[in-house]
């Protein structure tokens, strides 16, 4: 039987180019979107065969939900071979506004909690194995928290932390724990930045470069490369030369703004 990846936010964007770089390598997919008349529509479009993926409805910033949509992975499918937690969401924030505090906790209830929620099911089973490979979506906005995106910044800080700390926990039974971290990737999520976005990169492209990083077991990649260059200088840059680079960059558009 061909090997399997159970793929998050698989309805748009980076989840959908991944689902399409695993088929089209021989993987079955297991696919869990909210949106799931659009996996349908995007598998019919690619002739992906009905034998070959299974949809699975959740919601990934609900615990139960996305440990129930795993374990109907495991009944149907089997235990995956690779587990992509992709889904995640980004707004701008503003602290000094109430609302914008539900803003933050719903930020982390996804791109957080839903990424430990997406590996759960999973992790025991894959080390009573001795192989798999647990992927995480980071991003290079995880690395300087940058003005206006609180709530995106940490959480995706959290998530580089998270996967590191899981890598050394799986290691030993011979399990991988992958983190991506995508630059600026033209999906429904960047689509709406009022800020210039270098080495912009086509959700295919990016596809192609994370596919091999999985395949090759990378524990940490930065796509595009360039993109990992400017990461390591913003990390190295003294706070007040960072502060005033970013003096004056327009603010991600939050929630209760319409994008300009």
């Amino acid at each position: 039987m061909s090997r399997l990846v159970f793929i998050t936010g698989a309805s748009s964007g980076i989840g959908q180019a991944l689902a399409l770089r695993f088929f089209q390598a021989g993987y079955r997919l297991a696919l869990v979107a909210r949106r799931t008349h659009e996996v349908e529509s995007w598998a019919q479009v690619h002739g992906v065969s009905a034998d070959s993926y299974k949809i699975y409805s959740a919601d990934v910033s609900d615990s139960n939900s996305m440990v129930t949509a795993g374990q109907a992975c495991l009944a149907a499918q089997g235990l995956p071979d690779v587990v992509v937690a992709n889904a995640g969401i980004s707004v701008g924030m503003d602290t000094a506004v109430r609302g914008d505090l539900e803003v933050m906790a719903q930020t982390f209830a996804t791109n957080n909690i839903g990424l430990a929620a997406t590996f759960h099911p999973f992790v025991a089973a894959m080390v009573q194995r001795g192989s798999g490979s647990l992927v995480g979506i980071g991003s290079v906005a995880g690395i300087r928290g940058l003005p206006g995106h609180g709530a995106y910044c940490a959480s995706k800080a959290a998530v580089i932390s998270y996967c590191e700390s899981l890598r050394g926990e799986l290691r030993p039974a011979g399990v991988k724990v992958v983190t991506l971290c995508p630059g600026y990737i033209d999906t429904p999520l960047t689509q709406k930045n009022r800020y210039a976005m270098p080495f912009l990169m086509q959700p295919q492209a990016f596809a192609d470069k994370a596919f091999a990083a999985i395949e090759a077991g990378a524990s940490y990649r930065v796509i595009p490369w360039q993109m990992g260059l400017v990461a390591k200088l913003l990390r190295l840059l003294p706070n007040a030369v960072f502060d005033k680079a970013l003096a004056g960059r327009p603010r991600k558009h939050r929630q209760s703004e319409k994008p300009s």
